[in-house]
């Protein structure tokens, strides 16, 4: 049966990628359908930094609370207390966040649906054909059949992503970290030590072989989640001990919610014709961290500025730009994390001596610079330099722990 309703573009998940995706292509005109499953929720600690909310108009009542300091844990129980000077990172509920967003681009002109992307053919003129399972909100009856045509796709349905699969080689070649959290509710009487306005981050390797545990506050209730490749590690039991650690194991648990995390950014985000994949589905969530919202956003955005420019010109090399500017931007950022996961994740010993390099207010000052802004701070090298000699004595085991 020949499908005759045909958009300029497809946007395959309604994430903060695909979300900002369809927003920038409906406010510069296209017809755009926003396609997203019902109930998805992804594990998040949902932190947000200032240079996010900035750059995507994000208003204030989507932020649950604003953390002022960050808490790190060592192995040795070793607590290190970073302040967040002149700022805070807003912390947002994903459920609602997603929601929100995916509602603005609906406002900018673009169409939702909800249903779950099956496959993609052609038409005998070749362009996409869009096959998925149409749902109603909230009902769980399997679906009826539908298909769309699409001028162009962007693929942003998560790590796994089906789009990529399907069109991209390479895309089933990626690493992930499994993350697992719990939405709990902020207890009425709170333990001893509990700050609503701090992150903790516990670098243990009893709660992550190889990542990290967190407990983060969203207002009325709190994120406490874990992450680790190693797939014989119970990250459910992981986050059993984090709750009882932090002195919330009776808290009530609202949602549980677990998804593999990409590793590094996919070597291809484009099929070199009308396809071109952003936020998880193109690997873009920083190592080390695990941040992805803004890194999602950002290639949403990019991903949206590729596709504009196919659409206007018809030249499909315009798809290779979203990768091109996304890495022009944050190739050295996720390089040096990811280095950094590699090394000071590998041991207690090591996590010893991480957590113990975080008291330094060099480090401090310039870790919460360029991820409050984004960018590598490079106005103060005298600091850098005193923390590369410092770094070294570390890694030498000169330093004391």
């Amino acid at each position: 049966m020949q499908t005759t309703e045909t958009f300029d573009v497809v946007v395959v998940g309604g994430g903060p990628a695909g979300a900002t995706a369809a927003h920038t292509l409906a406010l510069q005109g296209h017809t755009v359908l926003l396609l997203d499953r019902a109930g998805r929720i992804k594990p998040c600690g949902g932190a947000i930094p200032p240079r996010l909310i900035k750059d995507f108009a994000i208003p204030d009542h989507l932020l649950v609370a604003r953390a002022k300091s960050a808490r790190m844990v060592a192995p040795s129980n070793h607590r290190v207390d970073i302040p967040i000077d002149n700022g805070f990172v807003g912390m947002v509920d994903r459920a609602e966040f997603d929601e929100w967003l995916r509602q603005r681009a609906a406002s900018a002109g673009a169409v939702r649906r909800i249903g779950s992307f099956e496959r993609i053919t052609r038409d005998a003129d070749g362009v996409c054909v869009v096959h998925y399972l149409a749902r109603e909100r909230h009902h769980r009856a399997e679906g009826s059949p539908a298909s769309v045509r699409a001028r162009s796709i962007i693929g942003a349905d998560g790590a796994k992503s089906q789009v990529a699969r399907q069109t991209i080689p390479g895309a089933k070649d990626t690493e992930y970290v499994f993350a697992y959290h719990e939405i709990v509710r902020a207890p009425t009487v709170k333990p001893q030590g509990y700050d609503a306005s701090r992150c903790d981050v516990y670098y243990q390797g009893v709660l992550s072989p190889d990542f990290y545990g967190w407990v983060f506050p969203h207002g009325d209730t709190l994120s406490i989640g874990t992450g680790s490749a190693d797939k014989g590690f119970s990250l459910r039991a992981a986050v059993g001990k984090l709750r009882h650690i932090a002195g919330l194991g009776d808290a009530e648990v609202l949602r549980r919610e677990g998804a593999p995390l990409p590793m590094k950014p996919l070597k291809k985000w484009d099929n070199g014709r009308d396809v071109v994949l952003a936020g998880d589905a193109a690997g873009v969530v920083a190592p080390a961290s695990g941040e992805g919202i803004y890194y999602a956003m950002v290639g949403g955005q990019l991903a949206a500025e590729s596709v504009h420019e196919l659409l206007l010109t018809g030249d499909p090399s315009s798809l290779k730009l979203a990768r091109k500017r996304f890495m022009r931007a944050h190739r050295t950022v996720f390089a040096v994390l990811g280095i950094m996961q590699w090394f000071w994740y590998q041991s207690e010993k090591r996590r010893e001596r991480f957590v113990k390099i975080c008291e330094d207010r060099d480090v401090q000052q310039l870790t919460f610079e360029s991820y409050m802004n984004k960018t590598l701070v490079r106005k103060k090298p005298l600091a850098h330099v005193r923390i590369f000699f410092k770094d070294m004595a570390h890694l030498l085991g000169l330093a004391k722990v």
